[in-house]
């Protein structure tokens, strides 16, 4: 017979030889039963199981040496067994304990930032995307220009640290296209607040802003102080000539302007056409005011007469704001409110016939006009005289003005 030292290292090595299917058994065992029950499988059950299934093993074992039933190995085998079973259980009782009953894609994409990125504005996390590696082309577009590779590589953006990743990514991709007017953008993220970006530099930026039937034409004039891209202008090409209206599309003023200077956009035109387009993003949004150049967005048949002249005046139009808005305005001024009631399947509207007076005296707000869901016998959506009492179907809108507390109850009641 072997010596003590000798045997328990003998039964050491058969504990863990044999304790190796009862552990992945109890293991299994644990988390299911936690899983689906939600209580724990008793210890005590898992150590005879594993002792049971041991012992087929140590049976086996047995035929083959039967001296391993007369030496101490076996106790020590016995004891590696219950510990490896009795370990197992209560990794598999608390993988089941925290597993999620209901999972999917989605939500495993809402996976967040890592807690050693975010820094705490007071009670508000911020985290700061900063890229990380090279920034890459996108395939089927030109490749980026140096400086632009490099403005993107050395720049950071800060955004709310609760965001799942993927919506930091449609962020990112949505203030790059914004900053730098880029083609297409591919921003992915990791844990760490890294972004890998991958851009297409602006393809006709000019051209895009120039709606059909028009013609982007530069002038040179005295451009006032605060002129930006979307301005409507009048150019007087001539003393005599009538002015000729149309959209700021870039404007460059002061100094400089014949070189750089104040610009809403670092193209201008001199002959109608289209200028190369910068790789550096426009140096001021509006200009400050001086000579210099307007490029304007006028119809065909006035560009002509603009490219005959060498020199305009420059004339900013009032706009005003749009009648929908302007009553929404005064709406509000006056404490009323304006709110759109869907008309649901079964609701308390569906089939009714609108009354606007009942409506008034019931729930204390005014009957604007009904938007159908599809149109009526005349080939209309909408219906604003409401002198009948029209019958309402499901999907239809009715808007209502009213005070905020009056809408509010007529929203809870009739939608």
């Amino acid at each position: 017979m072997a010596s003590l030292p000798v045997e328990l290292l003998f039964g050491l090595y058969v504990g863990l030889l044999t304790g190796i299917v009862p552990a992945l058994i109890s293991g299994s065992l644990g988390f299911l039963f936690r899983y689906v029950t939600g209580v724990s499988v008793p210890a005590l059950a898992v150590v005879v199981l594993a002792v049971a299934v041991a012992g087929i093993n140590g049976g086996l074992l047995g035929l083959v040496d039967p001296a391993i039933s007369q030496s101490p190995r076996l106790l020590v085998a016995a004891l590696v067994v219950m510990m490896l079973s009795l370990y197992a259980h209560s990794q598999g009782d608390a993988l089941g304990a925290t597993f999620p009953r209901r999972f999917s894609i989605a939500t495993l994409r809402k996976q967040t930032l890592s807690a050693d990125v975010v820094d705490f504005v007071g009670a508000v996390g911020q985290v700061t995307i900063r890229p990380t590696g090279e920034v890459g082309d996108v395939d089927g577009y030109p490749p980026l220009s140096a400086d632009l590779r490099e403005e993107l590589r050395g720049g950071s953006w800060r955004f709310p640290a609760d965001l799942p990743l993927a919506e930091l990514e449609s962020r990112l991709a949505r203030r790059l296209r914004t900053e730098f007017d880029l083609a297409a953008v591919d921003v992915s993220i990791d844990e760490r607040g890294r972004a890998t970006i991958d851009a297409a530099p602006p393809s006709g930026g000019l051209s895009r802003r120039i709606s059909p039937g028009q013609r982007a034409v530069s002038v040179s004039t005295l451009v006032p102080t605060g002129v930006t891209r979307g301005e409507r202008v009048a150019v007087v090409p001539g003393t005599d000539a009538d002015p000729i209206e149309g959209t700021v599309v870039s404007a460059r003023s002061g100094a400089d302007s014949g070189a750089g200077g104040d610009a809403t956009d670092p193209a201008a035109l001199t002959d109608g056409g289209e200028s190369p387009l910068a790789s550096t993003r426009p140096s001021a949004p509006t200009t400050t005011g001086g000579d210099g150049r307007v490029t304007v967005s006028v119809p065909t048949a006035d560009a002509e007469q603009l490219l005959a002249v060498d020199r305009g005046q420059l004339r900013v139009q009032p706009r005003d704001a749009p009648a929908e808005f302007e009553l929404l305005s005064v709406l509000r001024r006056t404490g009323k409110f304006v709110e759109s009631l869907a008309v649901r399947a079964g609701g308390p509207l569906d089939g009714a016939a609108l009354d606007p007076a009942a409506i008034r005296e019931d729930h204390g707000v005014t009957v604007l006009g009904i938007r159908r869901s599809s149109a009526d016998a005349d080939g209309g959506r909408w219906t604003f005289s409401l002198d009948s009492s029209p019958e309402l179907a499901p999907e239809d809108a009715v808007f209502v003005a009213g005070p905020p507390d009056a809408v509010a109850r007529a929203r809870e009641v009739l939608s």
